[in-house]
């Protein structure tokens, strides 16, 4: 028998292979560990000390004691089993809870995974992006961009309401630019839809699908040059692969944040296969500077105004009042700057001309 001046610690005690608890309570005495009933005081296991099996602390988390005959102690009282831990020789109480009682360690730690996450972003992600862009198979663009299209049609985009006349002059005018871009006329597809929350806008998918709003017809009124400069610097984008880069980013962005706070659910599956994730992407400046160029340069090869996707920078600034550095149109942070830089693009290009 025991009296309360034995008791050591208050728990739990399951039979070996059995999910049969018993309260019980465990004591030292001469030498040995023994788990009594509570019951009636029934010596339930018995060992030395140096036999059992402890489990280390970890938070709140119940510590188990197991015997060398398979029976089992459970208690939540983890300060008395450090206490018995220290009174038998032993005062390591775990790498994890020592982390948990050594803030500056943990914070030490947690600042160290943020900075090698940081490094991984600034300099691993974008070769990674690059590999990853080469040896894409073209059944990925299309399962991206075919999903995208699908989730804005169900979503945001509605039939266009442009009259045929108006379809067929920008059909007609994107046709000619395509023909003249490196992977040719067939490879892209001009759609017309009318943008809801969209507003005006044009954008392109990463297999060539290209879509511009009525809203955007509109806004340019007869200046029908001025949307094939548009959609002109979107087949650069499709060209210069900027949206498989983007994707790449941002899944490699997600599998960082699953790194650092767990699962994130299906982000990665829908990024990569569904294309919802194209929604929300938008192209980085040097993007978009590269696109208006390729733009520029395109409407040469096909006989147009160079400089005609200027006059739609300037549209965005005078009709929409949009003079900051952040774009009105959420897909395209562009500038007033931007404008200047399509025109001393051209201007360099008739240049480099004229000396040849």
């Amino acid at each position: 028998m025991a009296s309360d001046a034995e008791t050591f610690i208050r728990g739990d005690w399951h039979p070996r292979d059995s999910s049969r608890s018993v309260p019980a309570r465990l004591v030292q005495r001469e030498g040995e560990i023994v788990a009594i009933a509570d019951n009636d005081l029934t010596r339930l296991s018995v060992s030395s000390f140096a036999t059992l099996d402890i489990s280390d602390r970890v938070g709140s988390i119940p510590r188990r004691i197991q015997f060398p005959d398979g029976s089992l102690f459970e208690t939540t009282d983890n300060d008395a089993v450090d206490r018995l831990l220290r009174a038998n020789g032993r005062r390591n109480v775990g790498f994890i809870h020592g982390l948990e009682g050594f803030r500056p360690r943990l914070i030490a730690f947690v600042v160290g995974v943020f900075l090698l996450s940081g490094l991984v972003y600034r300099f691993a992600l974008p070769l990674l992006v690059e590999v990853a862009v080469a040896v894409t198979p073209p059944v990925v663009p299309d399962l991206m961009s075919a999903g995208t299209m699908e989730t804005m049609d169900r979503t945001i985009l509605e039939k266009s309401a442009l009259d045929d006349a108006k379809k067929r002059a920008i059909s007609d005018g994107f046709a000619r630019i395509a023909e003249k871009s490196a992977r040719g006329a067939s490879a892209y597809t001009l759609n017309f839809r009318k943008g809801g929350a969209i507003g005006p806008n044009a954008f392109a998918l990463p297999d060539g699908t290209l879509i511009i709003t009525d809203e955007l017809v509109e806004l340019a009124g007869n200046d029908t040059e001025m949307l094939i400069g548009v959609l002109a610097h979107e087949i650069g984008h499709v060209e210069l692969e900027h949206s498989l880069r983007q994707i790449y980013r941002a899944a490699g962005m997600a599998g960082l944040i699953m790194l650092i706070a767990g699962d994130i659910g299906d982000s990665v599956e829908d990024l990569l296969v569904q294309g919802g994730g194209l929604l929300a992407l938008s192209y980085s400046r040097s993007a978009e500077a590269a696109a208006d160029r390729y733009s520029v340069e395109l409407m040469d090869k096909a006989g147009y105004d160079q400089t005609a996707i200027a006059r739609f920078f300037d549209i965005i600034e005078k009709k929409l009042g949009d003079t900051s550095e952040t774009s009105i149109l959420s897909s395209h942070p562009g500038t007033p700057e931007r404008r200047k830089a399509i025109l001393a693009y051209e201007a360099e290009l008739r240049r480099k001309k004229a000396e040849n």
